[in-house]
């Protein structure tokens, strides 16, 4: 009896160490420990953001006037444009420094990655068009002849269609990925800077800075069915300035970020009503989702902070002070 008692007592003794000790593990353990990568225009720089801690863990010198930026598909390297460089430059995320650079056009601003992470296709501003890079090869593959002063890039969810946006021209390229040719050309309003897809598929988003809207065009009809405005109480609609959009993959929820108006409008992607305005930093930019869509940083380029935005209370909750003007934004798992 009393040897049983004893084997018991051990018993319960071991229970409750490794209880604790996964207790104390899933405490420790960070829930959410992404890596943000936000890119400097002013300083040319990048900083590197512990989304744990919310601290910048690195700072790595980068080529002149860097802007777009995202992770390959594997999170291995980070491709940053350098503008007055002409190049994209390629960062080791593990030596967290620049160790190649890509062919590109003159001023390179936004780019976008194809699906397999082969393809990049890049917004040369300075020379209208849109250049073809083969990442493995290093090598360019051609170049597209678009509107004046390209921007914004982004890749339709089945990869068939390619949106160049041209500032100047104010319009909506539609590029075919295996022709790369021009099928269509979209009209929106003044100065239109970044476009984003709809996971479904069933609607791309022009946002037009000087023309203060967003549009909303039906990628199969290659037509604007709805124009989102933004109206706020004391701010002149000339401050209203829509450039960067984040959408949830849900396809229900867009996030605006409304330049000067130092402000990210929340929007109701299925009715296209704004709900809300976030105050952020000065002069907000671009954003970027966290990859489980629980926060979404935005880059502030007049107060040189990043805002952290809790999705869920749709809420800031952080500041962070980064380089001078930043622009870029991505984030993945590190």
């Amino acid at each position: 009896m009393q040897v049983e008692l004893k084997e018991d007592g051990l018993r319960i003794w071991r229970y409750c160490l490794f209880s604790g000790m996964a207790v104390w593990l899933a405490a420790a353990t960070p829930a959410s420990a992404f890596i943000a990568y936000v890119s400097n225009e002013k300083s040319n720089t990048v900083s590197v953001i512990d989304t744990n801690s919310w601290t910048v863990t690195k700072t790595i010198k980068v080529g002149q006037r860097p802007r777009g930026i995202e992770f390959t598909r594997d999170g291995k390297f980070v491709f940053v444009a350098v503008g007055d460089d002409d190049s994209i430059q390629v960062i080791d995320v593990a030596k967290q420094e620049v160790v190649d650079s890509l062919p590109s056009g003159p001023d390179p601003e936004l780019f976008a990655l194809d699906a397999d992470g082969k393809i990049l296709y890049v917004a040369n501003e300075n020379d209208n068009t849109v250049t073809i890079i083969d990442v493995e090869k290093r090598a360019r593959l051609g170049e597209i002849q678009v509107g004046v002063e390209p921007e914004g890039m982004a890749i339709s969810p089945d990869g068939k269609i390619l949106i160049n946006t041209s500032e100047t021209t104010n319009m909506a390229h539609f590029i075919d990925t295996t022709t790369r040719e021009i099928v269509a050309n979209v009209l929106v309003d003044a100065r239109p800077r970044y476009a984003e897809f709809k996971r479904d598929n069933s609607e791309v988003w022009v946002s037009s800075e000087i023309g203060g809207t967003v549009s909303v065009i039906d990628p199969a009809k290659r037509e604007v069915t709805k124009k989102i405005s933004f109206e706020i109480p004391g701010l002149r609609s000339e401050a209203i300035q829509p450039v960067g959009i984040g959408m949830t993959k849900d396809g229900k929820t867009a996030f605006v970020a409304l330049g000067p108006a130092n402000r990210v409008a929340v929007v109701d992607a299925v009715s296209h009503k704004v709900t809300k305005y976030l105050l952020v930093g000065q002069r907000v930019w671009h954003m970027a989702f966290t990859p489980d869509e629980k926060y979404l940083l935005t880059t502030n380029g007049v107060s040189n902070d990043v805002s952290v935005i809790d999705v869920a209370a749709q809420k800031v909750i952080k500041t962070i002070q980064v380089g001078e003007l930043p622009w870029g934004m991505t984030i993945a798992q590190p």
